[in-house]
């Protein structure tokens, strides 16, 4: 069982969270002037690397509260979390 660590919470196992997708991804300014292309390339396409990557996560059965985890996506190993009002971390 991996523990995830809430910034709320503390370290708390997986099962009580959900994952949100790619963390810093802008609503379209105008969503209403987007192209049926441009519409499904925001809601669908989503960066999907090997390595360290920005994700949402929602701790869906304790806090319920959303925050950003900077994970790696080869080890599954979370090098930082942070609170979505707080700067995105640099991790080297």
């Amino acid at each position: 069982m991996q523990l995830i660590p809430c910034p709320w919470c503390g370290p708390r196992e997986e099962v009580e969270f959900h994952y949100g997708g790619q963390a810093h991804v802008a609503y379209p300014a105008a969503p209403a002037d987007l192209s049926d292309r441009e519409w499904a390339e925001y809601v669908f396409f989503r960066d999907n690397p090997k390595g360290l990557f920005a994700e949402r996560w929602v701790h869906s059965t304790g806090c319920r509260r959303w925050f950003n985890a900077i994970r790696d996506t080869g080890t599954h190993d979370f090098r930082a979390v942070y609170r979505p009002n707080e700067p995105k971390p640099v991790i080297s």
